[in-house]
Parts: structure tokens; sequence; C-alpha cells
């Protein structure tokens, strides 16, 4: 961005609290400082829930539109959030969206955050109308907005702020926190440029095998996922971002993943009204800004055999009619299998919006879904009065945010706010706070100390090309165990077992043995989440009396496949605060507090867990 360019209101999007709020924010960490004050007072705020009351703006534009440019508004494709020079093809491709297609709005992918910002702020300089910008933001902005490493010499090279997985707060129980991350992602995210993140899960992850959802919903209890549902919505709608509960209305009991295939939710509807809606009325009762449909089929709310993102009886009759919600219905990608798979690319957007969606979000062609939907209104499938009432909660959206008088953020305003000192600090909070205990049948956590039982082997399991997996784990523990050694297992590539007789020698040395797992339940096969040999490896070091400590950083569920494990801690994610999180926790330097938010069958019930106090430190 060009130096000297202005602040303005949506430079940073947040709250006139931001100096004065307790707990999280940039006051609390820089409020004396110089830069911190010059922000506070340049940057003006948008302030509680966002709301789509249409303004003078939003009338007169919309007379002024033609049947394709409301279409446009409707679609929003996908783009990553990466450097690209102005003479680039990519480039033209972008120009092209905006100036000939006129798209309403993007979804932002994987990037760092300056050049995020920078992109953002030249499609925005492009567009006639302001743009909408929306991005996945489940762990706060650093789930898409972080550098790459820098493989030759595995460097991070940092970004916005990853909380842990969304599991964590379900099992710290803490509403507070999940405020907090709210309020923290708003402010990120608004530094960006980017107005509408696609969080909070609400789905209630109450089917084990689920390879989709997982640890990414907040539990399996309709009220805990409801209650702290809501508290992240809040933290995200009363500092100036669109909250996005997805996947309406419900995508956790399924062990199909909708990416890959069409799955079905075979229960009644007095199940869905007792399980998986609850965390979603109760959103829309919080004012909840957005919702983003499931690609899946659901007999008890509709028995045609379409998915819910295609079916008027659920986004009209249910999410509008009977919840009464008023804000913007996305459609999850309609890239996925799971909605294209029965009619199409350009019949399924036709019948996304005959159903009621407000936004067509990364269609695989975005000149086509647009064609398509001015095909709908010509083919009578429904009115142009129809595609008003979509472009209307749009453009009343932008005129709510400030877009129109302001749509650009400032560069500077990045570093100021992104990957805040405090927000790492609550990253770390929430991460400590849901360290969960499963099991620790020999009370081998927190490990011995350093003096009695100096070596310890870490052995990081790991999906190949996972370079984030284990570097924060084990620095955080070697500074409490000098002697440690590391190694490496991917069972996903070493199905011959040969890599165990190798690890179970190494351990033979070892006084204590911690097994890290970065293994996630896979779409293929949702049941087999510990493959080939790490329950071999498990197995080998019980029976050489190693019996191993082992960390679940992906999959929960992970236990079912290495029941010999006699101690179980669960982390809620690879991310770097979990990883030191649960490192200080083996080292005796965290307490652990957490329970589980599911239940793993048979092995743990749902508020499963076993306290652990900080260790008293030994006197000479």
């Amino acid at each position: 961005m060009r130096p000297g360019l202005r602040w303005t209101a949506v430079a940073l999007g947040v709250t006139a609290a931001i100096v004065s709020a307790a707990g999280v924010g940039i006051g609390a960490a820089r409020a004396a400082t110089p830069r911190a004050q010059q922000v506070a007072t340049r940057v003006s705020s948008v302030r509680g829930p966002v709301r789509t009351a249409v303004g003078p703006w939003t009338a007169r534009t919309l007379k002024r539109m033609t049947l394709r440019q409301k279409a446009a508004q409707l679609v929003w494709p996908w783009i990553l959030g990466d450097y690209v020079p102005e003479g680039s093809m990519e480039w033209a491709r972008l120009m092209q969206l905006v100036l000939d297609d006129e798209v309403g709005g993007f979804i932002v992918s994987v990037g760092s955050p300056t050049e995020i910002a920078a992109k953002v702020n030249a499609l925005q300089r492009l567009s006639k109308l302001p743009l909408l910008m929306s991005a996945d933001y489940e762990t706060g902005v650093g789930f898409r907005a972080r550098g790459p490493y820098f493989v030759p010499n595995e460097i991070d090279l940092g970004g916005a702020t990853n909380f842990p997985l969304q599991m964590a707060l379900g099992a710290s129980r803490d509403s507070a926190l999940a405020y907090q991350m709210g309020r923290a992602t708003a402010r990120e995210a608004r530094a960006l440029g980017v107005h509408i993140a696609f969080g909070p899960v609400l789905d209630v992850n109450n089917n084990p095998n689920n390879p989709v959802i997982a640890a990414r919903s907040l539990g399996e209890d309709p009220a805990s996922v409801a209650r702290l549902g809501v508290a992240i919505t809040r933290g995200l709608e009363e500092n100036g971002v669109v909250a996005t509960g997805k996947h309406f209305p419900g995508h956790g009991d399924t062990e199909t993943n909708s990416h890959l295939a069409l799955p079905t939710v075979a229960v009644s509807r007095a199940r869905l009204d007792a399980v998986e809606l609850p965390p979603f009325r109760a959103a829309v009762k919080a004012g909840i800004g957005g919702m983003m449909t499931f690609h899946g089929i659901l007999p008890a709310l509709d028995s045609s055999g379409v998915p819910a993102t295609l079916s008027s009886s659920v986004l009209q009759g249910l999410l509008r009619g009977e919840m009464g919600f008023q804000g913007l219905i996305f459609t999850d990608a309609m890239d996925m299998v799971g909605v294209v798979q029965q009619f199409g690319a350009r019949e399924s957007v036709k019948r996304a919006v005959a159903a009621g969606a407000d936004v067509v979000l990364m269609p695989k062609d975005t000149k086509g879904s647009i064609d398509a939907i001015v095909e709908g209104v010509k083919e009578g499938r429904y009115t142009e009065a129809r595609l008003d009432a979509s472009v209307r909660r749009i453009l009343a959206l932008k005129e709510r945010l400030g877009l129109v008088r302001h749509r650009l953020v400032s560069i500077d305003s990045v570093r100021v706010v992104v990957g805040d000192s405090s927000h790492v600090d609550l990253a770390r909070r929430i991460a400590e706070g849901g360290l969960t205990l499963v099991r620790d049948s020999l009370m081998q956590v927190p490990l011995a100390s350093a003096r009695t039982a100096p070596r310890v082997l870490t052995i990081i399991v790991t999906p190949r090309g996972d370079l984030a997996a284990g570097p924060a784990f084990t620095s955080t523990l070697r500074a409490s165990y000098p002697a440690l050694r590391s190694e490496l297992m991917m069972p996903n590539v070493e199905r011959d077992g040969g890599n165990v007789a190798r690890l179970l020698a190494a351990a033979d040395s070892a006084d204590q043995v911690v097994v890290a797992s970065y293994m996630i339940q896979t779409s293929e096969s949702a049941t087999a989440t510990a493959p080939g040999s790490l329950p071999a490896l498990v197995r080998g070091l019980v029976s050489r009396g190693k019996a191993p400590v082992v960390v679940a950083f992906g999959n929960p569920y992970l236990l079912r496949e290495i029941p010999d494990a006699r101690a179980y801690l669960v982390a809620w994610g690879g991310s770097t605060a979990s990883q030191v999180a649960a490192a200080r926790a083996l080292a005796g330097l965290v307490a652990i507090t957490g329970r589980l938010p599911v239940s793993i069958p048979p092995l743990a019930p749902i508020g499963a867990g076993v306290s652990r106090d900080i260790r008293t430190p030994s006197i000479p």
C-alpha cells in the first residue's frame, strides 16, 4: 500500500473499547505505547451486533441495478491471500471478476496478513461497489492468515493469532474465553479488511466417526455448544464482524465427508429439535448475522432427498420461518461433491437461490453461476423480487459496515493489531484451560523430574509434510528436559511397520516416552485414525515396560485405536499455543483442569478428566 494512505473508520473496525477494555485487546498490552494511542485515536468504531437495516444508499443502489448486476452480488468466488503481481495472469483473472463480472464479495483463503490486506485493498479499489470480504476463521484469523514455513530451515514466518480448535473451549467450559476469542478474531479480521467470519461451528459432534467436524465442534452436549457458540458469536458481532453459524441445520451426526459425497442425517424431527437445532436457535436469538448451510440430506425436514442447501423447507420454512432468522444465508462451498453430484453445478446454483440462499459461495464457474441465476429468473424458477431480497440484505450490510464511505484498510494497522501479544496470551489461556487428561492410571503426568528421569524420548506422529507438527512441543519440553531426544513417525507412509522396530529400540534407552500424535480423522476411513504402525508401536512400548504418555493434538478419539495407552492427554489441535501448553503441562508447569466435551466410546464418558496441579518445586 502506498505510504500516506489516510486512516479510515474501517481500518480496524473495532469498538471504542480498543484501549479501555480489560483483558483481551490492544489496550491490555499496549495502551501506554504511543503507537497504540495513535491507532486508538484515529480509528472509529463499528458498534454492536452487525444489523442489516436498509439505508438510503442501499435503496438507491438497488433501484439502479440491472438483473445481471443483482445476480452477481450473490456470487462470491474463492481467492488466495497470496502475492499477485499486477501484470500476472492471476491478477487479470481477478480484475475480470471485479470489473466484468461485478461480484458482490469474496471468500479469502490462505496468505500472510499483510499480503491479504494489500490484495483486499487492491480489489476494493477496482470495484464499483464496495466488496464484502469473508473468510474461514474457526480458530481465529490465524486459521487462514499465516505466513508459510521456509522449508530448507523450517522457519515459521508467523502471522495472525491461531487459537486451539473450538473443542478446547468445550473442554474448558469457559464462556468468557469464548467471547474473548470472538472479540480478538473480529479485531484482527477487520484489520485485514475481512468483514464476515465463517464461524462459530455450531454442529453438535455426537458421532465419534465424523470425518469432517470432530474437534472443530464445541462438543456433543447441545446446551454447552449453544452457550459457548453464543459467546463466540457475541464476541464477533459486538466488534464489527458478522458471525456465521455452521453448518445449518447440523453436520455433527454423519460419517460422510460432504466434500466428497452426499451425507444423510437420518434422525427424527424430535431428535433434531433436541440435539442439532438448539445451538442454532440460540445463535439466532443472540443476533447472529450469518448462517452457512449443510450439504446433506435430512429426511425429517425435507423428504424430497435434496441437501439442506437446496431445500426451501430448511432455509425458508425452518430457518427464516420458524426461527425468524433475518441475516445472510450462505451456502457452503458450491464446489463440494455433496451439493453438485445430484444436479450439476449450474442447476445447483439455481436451486440454492430458489431455496432461499443469499450468497452462492465458491462456485466452480463464477460467470456461469451468475448466468444461471439470471436464467432462473427468466425461466420463472423465482422472481426478480426474490433476488432483490438477497441483494438488499447484501447491500444493507455494506452500508451498515461503513464500506460506502471507507472500504480500504491501513497496511500500517496490520502489525499493530494482528498477532497482538494480548491475543497470543489469550490463545495460551484457551490452550491451557482446555487440556484434558482423559486417563492416567499409572500417575505418569506430570512426567518425573529431569533429575530423576532425565532421558525423555518424544515420538512425533504426523502425516507427511506437516512441518508445524512437533517443533513447538519438542522445544518447549526440552527446556525442562535438556537430554530429550525426538523421533519422527509417519504411519500413513510407513505401512510395513519397519519403523516400529527402530522406535522400540530407541525407547529402550529412555526413562520416559511421550507419543505426540497429530493424526486427524480421515474421510476415507473415519475409524482408521491410527493407521498401521501406531497401535503396534503403543502395544510394543507397553509390553517392554515403557508405557508411553500419549498426547492427542489431532483426533481426540484416537484412544479408541490405542486402548493400551495408560496415559492419554488431549490438547485440541496442533497450534503453537496447544503444543506449548501440552509440553508445559507434562513438565508440571501448567495445571490440567479440562473435561471431555465428548464421549470416547466405550472408553471414556463425556465429562471425564483427571485434574493435575502445578508441580511444587522441590527444595534442595
